[in-house]
């Protein structure tokens, strides 16, 4: 039996092959039966195209010349190899149960998967799609039947799951009770700002620079109680990089606004403009433009959106569920012990999404 670490040199030979553009893994490699689910047959060889697989879509092959000993693509390996024996497992399981309802890919669907392909990755000739395959250390026959396997379970898991799954009224409303952060849009204001900077440099403002902004700022209120425009103010006389916007800032979340300035808007009407406040970059005044309270989505508004959150998660259960009763069900004849231990313990890690 090839153990693990085996099967790292020989995905680290395959991962160098990859590296260098071949594509002779199959052949390279001696078949070896690792399991056998109600009769089909996982092989060595599919374990490691799986493997090369799944760290290439990490970003994690491991460049041989620079992983001689393999230590680096060993502790990948006993990262991922868990995880993907249980997906291989049941995703063995879920095909079998397809074909049995006569499922299959169509010439046609096929067609239109690789159609689509070609569009959102702006290939447009057969050399530029053969191309990029082969980059992916794929053929055809292996796209079509990664196509093939993906239809076939998502029509197993409607067929078999979905029509299991239901969302009650009390369901619903338990989670709009319980997730009320989620339907509450939080109060919000938008503000015009003037500011009169105090000094060049915040740190080592002089008592002169703080009279001279004080009286500059007083001036300035002077104006605004004679009838100016608070926005023709902010565009004329305002520090603040808002000036080139009339000293206009928000819409902005009333909770991120800090605890001093939010006491003071709070007290404010629309159109009201607050006191000076010193702040270390010198004095500084604001009008209230407008201001939303907070607002809740009622149940019925979010009764749609409620449903489709509490039927994915019941879904996602039921799914569990259902692959747990297939694996029951099946004769799983394990042919390489150490593979068998990296199943087992990634049947006792949690579901992806729980």
């Amino acid at each position: 039996m090839h153990s693990m670490r085996q099967i790292a040199g020989a995905v680290a030979a395959a991962a160098l092959l990859v590296l260098a553009g071949g594509s002779a893994l199959r052949a390279q490699i001696l078949e070896e039966i690792l399991v056998k689910v109600n009769g089909e047959i996982f092989t060595k060889t599919d374990l490691e195209q799986r493997q090369i697989m799944t760290l290439r879509q990490r970003g994690d092959v491991v460049d041989p010349r620079t992983d001689p000993q393999g230590l680096q693509l060993q502790r990948q390996l006993n990262e991922i190899t868990p995880k993907l024996m249980v997906d291989v497992i049941d995703e063995m399981l879920l095909v079998q149960r397809g074909r049995e309802l006569g499922y299959r890919l169509t010439d046609d669907q096929f067609k239109a998967a690789v159609d689509s392909i070609k569009t959102e990755n702006h290939l447009e000739s057969e050399e530029q799609f053969n191309a990029a395959l082969k980059q992916e250390g794929m053929t055809m026959e292996d796209l079509r039947r990664n196509f093939e396997r993906q239809a076939i379970i998502a029509r197993v898991e409607q067929a078999e799951v979905f029509g299991k799954v239901g969302v009650t009224e009390e369901e619903a409303r338990v989670y709009y009770e319980t997730h009320a952060d989620q339907f509450r849009t939080p109060a919000s204001v938008t503000l015009r700002e003037i500011l009169v900077r105090a000094g060049s440099d915040p740190a080592s403002v002089s008592a002169a620079d703080d009279e001279a902004a004080k009286a500059r700022m007083d001036r300035i209120r002077a104006r605004l109680a004679a009838g100016e425009p608070f926005e023709t103010l902010a565009a004329e006389a305002s520090d603040a990089p808002s000036k080139a916007n009339a000293g206009l800032i928000g819409p902005l979340n009333l909770d991120d606004i800090s605890a001093d300035l939010r006491q003071v808007i709070e007290r404010m009407k629309v159109g009201q403009v607050s006191e000076p406040i010193r702040t270390p970059r010198g004095y500084q005044i604001f009008q209230l433009e407008s201001m939303t309270p907070v607002e809740t989505m009622p149940f019925e508004k979010a009764r749609e959106l409620i449903s489709q959150q509490v039927f994915t998660g019941k879904r996602e259960a039921e799914f569990e569920r259902y692959k747990e009763t297939l694996r029951q069900q099946a004769i799983i004849e394990w042919k390489n012990a150490e593979v068998q231990r990296a199943y087992e313990i990634g049947l006792k890690q949690p579901a992806a999404g729980a």
